[in-house]
């Protein structure tokens, strides 16, 4: 088995305008997400708007400092996430299209796999 981590991004101003009924669709995809997923999720989660987000990095001095809001700017910002272990990244695509998010416009979903740092 492989670690897949799924990245589901969005265009938040979009979120905010979004219908009842679009939501309703999200959180059905979700939930259908889910139930074919099932032991094969590791972690998942929703994350707080990109307002709340603080960036640490590289000061001027060489040392750490911590910057409100996301590192970068961008249209679309990552919304939530679920972290899969399954045989392949086919297995990962295949659950990833269930979600809602890779049939709007104002979003995508991102399929990436872990390093795997357990053997040495």
């Amino acid at each position: 088995m492989s670690e897949y981590m799924i990245l589901i991004q969005g265009d938040p101003k979009r979120w905010e305008t979004m219908t009842d009924d679009e939501r309703a669709e999200i959180d059905t995809a979700h939930g259908e997400f889910r139930r074919r997923a099932g032991d094969a999720i590791r972690a998942s989660g929703e994350l707080q708007g990109p307002e709340t987000a603080v960036t640490v990095r590289r000061g001027d001095s060489g040392e750490p400092v911590t910057v409100d809001g996301p590192f970068t700017e961008a249209k679309e910002v990552v919304g939530g996430f679920y972290l899969l272990d399954v045989p392949d990244v086919e297995a990962a695509v295949a659950l990833a299209s269930v979600l809602a998010e890779t049939r709007h416009d104002h979003s995508g979903v991102q399929v990436q796999p872990l390093v795997d740092h357990s053997a040495g």
